[in-house]
């Protein structure tokens, strides 16, 4: 009896946040000339990118920060048991290049330069929850919110730092480091520092699909591989899992 021969699909199709936009693309361009198949993911706001995959919009995949995909897959919009972390991303402060830096290497320099910034911005993801929380416990939340600059979802931070508009801005490195016009000062001090894992997941256009699901899965695994490594420290992020058996190593935000 003649069997079929399962085909490899050309191209499987994802979502993810802004913030691993840039190491998706060179990603994907690594992985479709070792194993031929194209991943066309598309970015934008985590969360815009969770409210479309909650809507019912299907995708192969989707990569956003771990809670996230947590909310989606405890919520049924992506395939049981198929989260995979790959990535972490840590939150990094910058200033308009042509401004004299703030020391923020304690975690009392960092809180004496948000005092004394005219203007702040930082996203609406997971960064600016915990910025938000880190105001709100040093007490100064309700003097900063007249200067802080929230910008619309997939709209950089470092745009508005370069703009002008804010004198201080906090997002994932990875956003910052490419952004002209602006300086990189550093990630916030480890005393309050926060990392974002990001996360893989199946979604529901490759759920019920056995070619698709087996291709995504197969990608998801060639993200969190260790040979891709040194592509990640190039984008400003890392992987090194091991590293949380380690207390006090890693502060996840």
């Amino acid at each position: 009896m003649n069997r079929m021969i399962q085909k490899t699909p050309a191209v499987l199709h994802g979502i993810s946040s802004m913030a691993t936009k840039v190491l998706l693309a060179d990603l994907c361009g690594r992985y479709a000339a070792d194993r031929g198949i194209e991943i066309s993911i598309e970015a934008a706001g985590g969360v815009d990118a969770a409210k479309r995959v909650q809507a019912g919009e299907a995708f192969d995949l989707v990569l956003l920060a771990a809670d996230a995909i947590l909310r989606l897959l405890d919520a049924g919009h992506l395939l049981s048991g198929s989260r995979c972390d790959w990535v972490d991303s840590p939150v990094a402060v910058a200033v308009p290049s042509h401004v004299p830096p703030p020391d923020i290497r304690t975690e009392a320099q960092l809180r004496t330069a948000v005092l004394a910034a005219a203007s702040l911005s930082y996203s609406t993801g997971p960064s600016g929850v915990y910025l938000e929380q880190l105001f709100q416990r040093w007490g100064v939340m309700d003097e900063l919110k007249p200067r802080i600059l929230v910008p619309p979802p997939g709209t950089p931070v470092g745009l508005l730092v370069a703009g002008g508009k804010a004198a201080l801005g906090f997002q994932q490195r990875s956003e910052l480091m490419h952004q002209p016009g602006i300086m990189v000062i550093g990630d916030l001090p480890r005393e309050v520092a926060c990392i974002t894992t990001f996360s893989a997941g199946i979604g529901a256009e490759a759920a019920h699909d056995d070619v698709r699901r087996q291709a995504a899965h197969s990608f998801i695994q060639f993200l969190a591989s260790p040979e891709q490594r040194d592509c990640k420290r190039s984008h400003g992020m890392d992987w090194s899992g091991d590293d949380r058996s380690r207390p006090g190593s890693k502060f996840v935000c």
